[in-house]
């Protein structure tokens, strides 16, 4: 259901308080800055996606499997098999870390003021004591999964700010991250009752140089007193412009003024 506007947790300039910003949202200024003053300034947000339910049972499995690994200190044979000499790392705040809506790992920002959070899926711990990050994906499709496509510069900015966290707040963070990529498997003869996935782990390195300065560029964008310009790529701004024009158009038109003549 979408209900706009929000009248909680928007932005004010006059505030001397730390702003929550969440990866996401810092991912949402840099798709479209127009799209982020709306949400985080005005409190109208993005119509919300269908929830991915089959990606979510498959994030909580896949959780569950590798914490059995971690109580154990060893590698999950995924890790072995891909040549990954590291374990999943044990840590008492490991289910904080992964609540990305309660809580999540945390740093305050001071050139911008933006506490800023995200929500990691797991840690892993090479043999030299670095941490580093996991993310799963889950999908299903015929080609070889990868990190290719022009879109999916979103998963990799997830990983360099979630790497960028964990250095924030004291760790040695491996400049290498992996994605635990799961593709169903379509082409088996009938369902059973289950769907099967192949399991691709994918190596990212990842560079956090940026974040500093688009914390700083988002601030700005949100002190601002007029709506920014739109992305030319944003989905949703070409949809409320094009819905506009046309409400616009039609409103006194010889069809609309017959269809409503009071209008």
């Amino acid at each position: 259901m979408y209900n706009p506007p929000r009248t909680r947790n928007l932005f004010n300039p006059a505030s001397k308080e730390a702003f929550r910003l969440s990866r996401s949202k810092l991912d949402l200024f840099l798709n479209c800055p127009r799209c982020f003053y709306l949400d985080r300034r005005l409190g109208v947000d993005q119509v919300p996606g269908y929830p991915f339910s089959l990606n979510s049972a498959v994030d909580a499995l896949l959780k569950k499997e590798f914490d059995l690994y971690r109580e154990r200190g060893e590698a999950h044979p995924e890790m072995s098999k891909a040549g990954i000499e590291a374990v999943p790392y044990q840590d008492a705040r490991l289910e904080e870390w992964r609540d990305a809506l309660r809580g999540g790992i945390t740093f305050l920002h001071p050139e911008s003021k933006f506490l800023v959070t995200g929500g990691i899926d797991d840690v892993w711990v090479n043999k030299q004591g670095e941490l580093i990050i996991v993310d799963y994906k889950a999908t299903s499709k015929k080609e070889e999964v990868n990190l290719d496509a022009d879109w999916q510069i979103g998963y990799k900015r997830q990983m360099e700010i979630y790497q960028w966290l964990f250095r924030q707040n004291g760790f040695r963070v491996s400049k290498t991250g992996y994605f635990v990529y799961c593709n169903g498997d379509t082409s088996k003869d009938s369902f059973d009752k289950k769907l099967e996935f192949e399991i691709k782990i994918i190596p990212y390195t990842g560079k956090d140089d940026w974040i500093g300065a688009a914390l700083v560029a988002a601030r700005k964008c949100l002190e601002g007193n007029k709506l920014p310009q739109a992305s030319p790529d944003c989905d949703f701004c070409k949809y409320r412009q094009a819905a506009k024009e046309a409400e616009d158009s039609s409103v006194n038109s010889p069809q609309m003024l017959e269809l409503f003549p009071d209008l």
